[in-house]
């Protein structure tokens, strides 16, 4: 019975593991350019200039069987990832909204 346990094990231990289908790093004098795929279906690829913006992209499978994709920008004014499982503010409530109007067109006076 041990040996049985031990064998499947080994069998699923086997078949888990995740390899690596395509990689490649390019680093140049303007930037970088970097991109790995695994047979699960995960990726990442991304490129740098010689300011230090990046712009890149990473995907995976979820444990739900979606297609999840994150693109992002990181430069002088940070992180700024794009995705559709990422959360998005409620909308601002009309009532504030028309404050604002309101105090963009009635500036305080100055004493």
């Amino acid at each position: 019975m041990f040996k049985l346990i031990v064998l499947c094990a080994a069998v699923c231990l086997v078949t888990a593991v995740v390899e690596v289908e395509r990689r490649s790093e390019e680093v140049r004098a303007d930037g970088f350019d970097a991109e790995v795929s695994l047979n699960d279906g995960s990726a990442r690829q991304e490129s740098g200039d010689v300011h230090g913006n990046i712009k890149g992209s990473f995907e995976w499978i979820s444990p739900e069987g979606e297609h999840v994709r994150l693109e992002y920008v990181a430069d002088e004014n940070g992180y700024q990832p794009k995705g559709s499982v990422l959360p998005t503010p409620p909308p601002i409530p009309e009532a504030i909204v028309r404050a604002l109007k309101w105090i963009e067109t009635n500036p305080p006076k100055e004493y």
